[in-house]
């Protein structure tokens, strides 16, 4: 009995004792895990970030114009091809009339000087190539038949569709290098922007218009580029040291105080690429220490701890 007392005295002081010790480790835990880890790096004034942009435009034509017949009969001369240039003004087509095909020249041998034929020319509205054929000779149309289609080569151009947000790059680019799959590199003028921009992907139709007459087929896609301006001065952070809210219209950097604190500064971006941002305004200089990673959720006066 008495062994039994003293094996269950023993275990009520071990469990005792253990009792005794668990909130000696439950406080030293916050001290350990409070602050957040995170990594620093120092900004830099020796970059010169090169922020063109290429962009991919279509070769399209603006103006397409149809060759209509003037009068109802049949066609009894074509002088065109598909894929010919043309000019206006060229004559194209020649339709009789359905009542002069029936009276034939029975008109002309009563009285010769009625010098009736009911023969009509149809001629060419634009310059540019023919892009559609639609009737041989022989073929009976009507009148405002569409008997061909032209393409006006005036009308040549090449549209892209541009971010608003680079809309200061259009009106500052005022010639444009072009390239074509090929390797070769024409250039180019903004020669209209569409005062309107798509609700959904938020960018803006721009017409670009070569400066030599070159020839490129229609659909073609062509790179262009959009020079920025020179903005290499000033100090550049890390890219992943930068936050900013959901709309995106306030942007800050967290950077260390001391040693275990960290203070949230607000800044003005400039231009940037995939790895830093330019930093036009904000309480920041050479030597201070940007945290670039572990900053997300961060507050001002956060603790936190550096780690390699």
């Amino acid at each position: 009995m008495k062994c039994l007392k003293i094996i269950t005295f023993s275990l009520f002081s071990i469990l005792m004792v253990s009792c005794k010790k668990k909130p000696e480790i439950m406080t030293d835990n916050p001290t350990l895990t409070s602050a957040t880890p995170v990594s620093v790096a120092f900004p830099t004034d020796t970059l010169s970030i090169n922020n063109d942009i290429s962009i991919n435009a279509t070769a399209t034509y603006l103006l397409k114009s149809d060759v209509k017949s003037n009068a109802t009969g049949y066609i009894t001369n074509v002088r065109i091809k598909l894929g010919d240039n043309v000019r206006r003004g060229q004559f194209l087509f020649s339709v009789q009339t359905k009542e002069s095909r029936a009276l034939g020249s029975t008109i002309n041998n009563l009285d010769p000087s009625f010098r009736f034929s009911g023969v009509t020319s149809v001629s060419c509205p634009a310059t540019g190539f023919v892009n559609s054929l639609n009737h041989q000779i022989g073929d009976y149309v009507q009148e405002g038949e569409i008997l061909a289609g032209i393409t006006d080569a005036s009308s040549f151009g090449l549209v892209m569709n541009v971010p608003y947000e680079y809309h200061e790059m259009l009106i500052n680019n005022k010639n444009l290098e072009i390239t074509l799959p090929d390797g070769k590199t024409i250039h180019g003028h903004i020669a209209k922007l569409l005062p309107a921009v798509d609700p959904i992907s938020q960018t803006e139709k721009v017409l670009v218009k070569p400066n030599e007459n070159v020839s490129v087929p229609e659909n073609l896609i062509v790179n262009i580029h959009l020079k920025q301006q020179d903005n290499s001065t000033g100090l550049f952070v890390q890219k992943s040291a930068v936050l900013t809210d959901e709309m995106q219209t306030k942007f800050w950097i967290m950077k260390l105080k001391d040693n275990s604190t960290a203070v949230k500064v607000e800044i003005v971006k400039g231009t940037e690429n995939e790895k830093y941002v330019q930093i036009i305004s904000g309480n920041i200089n050479l030597k201070d220490r940007i945290i670039t990673s572990g900053n997300y959720g961060l507050v001002n006066n956060s603790k936190v701890h550096i780690v390699d």
